[in-house]
């Protein structure tokens, strides 16, 4: 049975929390075409400062329930509660399962999916990080009932958020400060479909890296 321990696997959020640091830039200057401009920096800081509280000894969902609750109480804007929840989600459907299997991965993105489009009022195609993790859902969904393996399911959930990522560019923005340009936002990236992509990317290949085979 190929799964993924929960004890002591910290370094995939740790990961995910490094590709934000380094990608800060870059996600504040995709804002800066439709927005404030700060969606980078916004970011940053609320990954850092979880960055501070998690150790790599830490079990997986323990490091997924301290960088959730570090974004929605120290972030603040949208982005805060939007990346908190996607994070508690992750944190919640693994809590007390030692081998997390593609199966509870699943279960977590569709959780994910679910809360997101509660809180943030929006739906696949409406220029936002729905846009992304939608499709890498999806994309693991088919993977899994296609009989894919574990790092070919992810790497399918990768592609489908890349590609998710991509068609923002086409939309309209129909919700956040984007909105506001109408037909004017087109031809930009989304900034959160944007960090929700190298979230997603960055889980798939962290998680590759630690999946094991696990005698039944």
């Amino acid at each position: 049975m190929e799964c993924i321990k929960n004890s002591h696997n910290a370094v995939i959020v740790l990961e995910i929390i490094e590709a934000i640091h380094q990608n800060a830039g870059y996600l504040s200057e995709i804002d800066g075409a439709t927005g404030d401009g700060d969606h980078g920096i916004n970011m940053n800081k609320g990954f850092m400062l979880a960055k501070e509280r998690i150790t790599a000894d830490m079990s997986l969902s323990e490091a997924f329930k301290i960088l959730g609750q570090t974004l929605v109480m120290d972030i603040g804007g949208s982005m805060g509660p939007i990346y908190g929840t996607f994070f508690s989600q992750f944190s919640k459907v693994t809590k007390g399962i030692e081998n997390i299997i593609p199966e509870t991965v699943l279960a977590a993105l569709e959780a994910s999916t679910e809360k997101l489009m509660e809180l943030a009022g929006a739906k696949p195609g409406d220029k936002t990080l729905i846009d992304t993790i939608y499709p890498a859902k999806e994309a693991f969904k088919r993977a899994l009932e296609g009989n894919k393996g574990y790092a070919e399911a992810l790497q399918a959930m990768a592609a489908g958020a890349q590609a998710g990522k991509e068609h923002t560019k086409e939309l309209v923005a129909k919700i956040g400060r984007a909105a506001r340009l109408g037909e004017r936002s087109k031809g930009f990236l989304d900034a959160g479909a944007t960090s929700c992509c190298i979230i997603l990317e960055t889980m798939s290949g962290a998680m590759q890296r630690v999946i094991v085979n696990e005698q039944i």
